[in-house]
């Protein structure tokens, strides 16, 4: 067997056609052999050719709540409110660390992806909203003198 660089998508395509003729060599054949080399063949293509872009900590819990079929209330038991998970969704409100903490041993998410920087989306006042007052610095009353 002729075993070539892949090169292109036609390389890889004529690749993924010969490892399913392949498939099921006995390991330790010269087919296992020509299978294994070309599975790494394709493997190291695809990850050049598409890249995957490493998710962001609420793309990560949005991904494994999807895959594992959870919801956002269940989100919300695991880090304390329905609130909360709406702004963790939101990415109005970072991720705390009793958060991550929770996610890890109770959903077995890996504390590295939780803990990633994010952006969050910031908040803008609403039309006619008032602003904080600020404090205001005051003098200290004179004391007057009695007697």
């Amino acid at each position: 067997m002729n075993i070539r660089p892949i090169r292109n998508d036609e390389n890889h395509r004529a690749a993924l056609e010969t490892i399913d003729r392949l498939w099921g060599a006995k390991v330790g054949s010269p087919d296992g052999d020509a299978l294994d080399v070309l599975a790494t063949l394709v493997d190291s293509y695809e990850t050049t050719r598409w890249p995957v872009e490493a998710l962001d900590p609420v793309d990560t819990i949005k991904a494994h709540m999807e895959a594992a079929g959870r919801n956002q209330a269940d989100l919300a038991e695991v880090i304390g409110s329905r609130s909360r998970a709406s702004e963790i969704i939101a990415r109005k409100r970072p991720l705390t660390i009793g958060m991550v903490r929770n996610l890890a041993s109770e959903w077995h998410l890996p504390a590295a992806l939780l803990i990633a920087p994010y952006a969050l989306k910031t908040v803008t006042p609403k039309k006619g909203a008032r602003r904080a007052a600020k404090p205001r610095l005051t003098r200290p009353r004179k004391l007057r003198r009695t007697g």
